[in-house]
């Protein structure tokens, strides 16, 4: 064996074992009681073993406008390894047409040849042109078996309408590629130009988000179509979704996705005197939200970050349209949830995401056969993250990434990154 990482508590289907992991040609070999011969061993006495963390939600180098967000590939993956993201999925730019989807991908794929792990896209749309079939066909042959749309940005001429969703969702089954959305009902959305970083939670109201998910949840169960909900900001649209589309949910026809600042920040931040350090879309929430989500977190299947940072100099502004949107987040995502939730939360960073995109079983386990991507994960430790360019400075968490694997090689070591290469992943659904 190349490597053996012995003694720690490893995470299998869904429970830990006291077992020892081994690692040959990048792949995982053994997962056994016993010790076998290995080039190198590392003893993870006290630590837990995990599958490498899937993050299906960044924007890295992302254009908005004049500005760029503030990581690029290798900064971004680097960030993302620091805290135990093996594999991240990314955003090919917004296409109208298969045209448009062709310069797209070979512009991202040439940007994340930076990239220290391992990476895909998906496939993105602003009312486009071509038909469903098209768009979904052109993804499928690069080896991307999802399509993001927007349901609001109709002022930038980045939202896709029902009629066109409708089509996608009719199709997606049948060619095996999962409708991801960012769900806000455009109509019920205050655009104006002079809304106050207080008011940033109101002018996107809850009743945007709920309305929508449920049209879009319905839309997916007339067509038996594989929808995906990014970033769900409110606890009530988990716990609506949850009473109405149980079956839905529980078969994979509908999947849930939040990030840990819903869970762990609400709305009150916008009336600080940095509250503009809070500005994404969907905003935070209210409390009562915040405290509801903690309830529905089940109702989530992956827990993703929509990591998407800029320089603090283009955030302090007065009003919001003045803003770009987005926080970071990659690096603390786990520590910062685990410390909140507890093991519970393992699946939602590891096999939940890898089941969704088509990464499984490649990914998001550690069963021999998968890629010898792992993280090892001391929950004894307890300190405070100092951080100033992060929305979690000054967190206490109960948890540290101390090493990190990507295909059987070092990328971090002791909390100290080493370097890495990452590859390009094809996905296919199912798999």
């Amino acid at each position: 064996m190349d490597i053996g990482i012995v003694n720690g508590r490893v995470y299998l289907d869904d429970r830990f074992v006291e077992e020892n992991v081994y690692i040959k040609n990048g792949r995982i070999e053994a997962v056994t009681k016993g010790f076998l011969p290995c080039k190198e061993e590392i003893d993870a006495m006290g630590k837990l073993v995990l599958p490498g963390f899937i993050d299906p939600h960044v924007h890295f180098q992302l254009k908005v406008g004049a500005n760029t967000s503030k990581d690029d590939f290798y900064t971004g993956s680097m960030q993302g390894a620091l805290g135990g993201v093996t594999t991240f999925i990314d955003f090919l730019d917004p296409a109208k047409s298969v045209k448009d989807f062709d310069g797209a991908y070979v512009n991202r794929r040439k940007q994340a040849e930076l990239s220290v792990t391992d990476y895909s896209f998906h496939t993105t749309i602003a009312n486009p042109v071509d038909e469903p079939a098209v768009m979904l066909k052109a993804g499928l042959q690069a080896g991307i078996p999802s399509l993001k749309l927007f349901t609001t940005y109709s002022n930038t001429d980045r939202r896709t309408y029902d009629n066109y969703i409708d089509g996608l969702l009719k199709e997606s089954k049948e060619f095996g590629s999962r409708i991801v959305i960012h769900a806000e009902n455009d109509h019920l959305i205050n655009s104006k130009e002079d809304i106050l970083i207080k008011d940033h939670e109101t002018a996107r109201p809850v009743l945007s988000e709920r309305t929508e998910v449920i049209k879009l949840a319905e839309m997916a169960k007339e067509r038996d179509g594989l929808l995906y909900i990014v970033h769900v900001s409110a606890g009530s649209s988990a716990k609506l979704l949850t009473e109405n589309y149980r079956k839905e949910l529980a078969g994979g026809n509908i999947i849930l996705e939040s990030c840990p600042h819903y869970f762990l920040l609400n709305s009150e931040r916008y009336e600080e005197e940095k509250g503009y350090l809070y500005t994404m879309t969907p905003p935070l929430r209210a409390s009562k939200e915040q405290k509801l989500i903690k309830e529905y977190l089940d109702a989530f299947q992956v827990i993703a970050t929509d990591h998407c940072p800029f320089d603090i100099s283009l955030k302090k502004k007065e009003y919001t349209s003045q803003i770009p949107m987005g926080v970071g987040g990659i690096r603390y995502s786990f520590s910062t949830m685990f410390t909140e939730f507890g093991e519970k939360i393992i699946p939602k960073f590891t096999k939940g995401p890898a089941m969704a995109y088509g990464l499984y079983p490649k990914k998001g386990n550690l069963f021999p056969g998968a890629d010898g991507d792992v993280v090892l994960f001391d929950d004894s430790i307890e300190e405070m993250i100092q951080d100033t360019e992060s929305i979690y400075d000054g967190t206490t968490v109960r948890a540290k990434v101390t090493d990190v694997f990507l295909r059987g090689q070092y990328i971090v070591k002791e909390g100290s990154f080493l370097g890495g290469r990452g590859e390009f992943v094809k996905r296919q659904l199912g798999q």
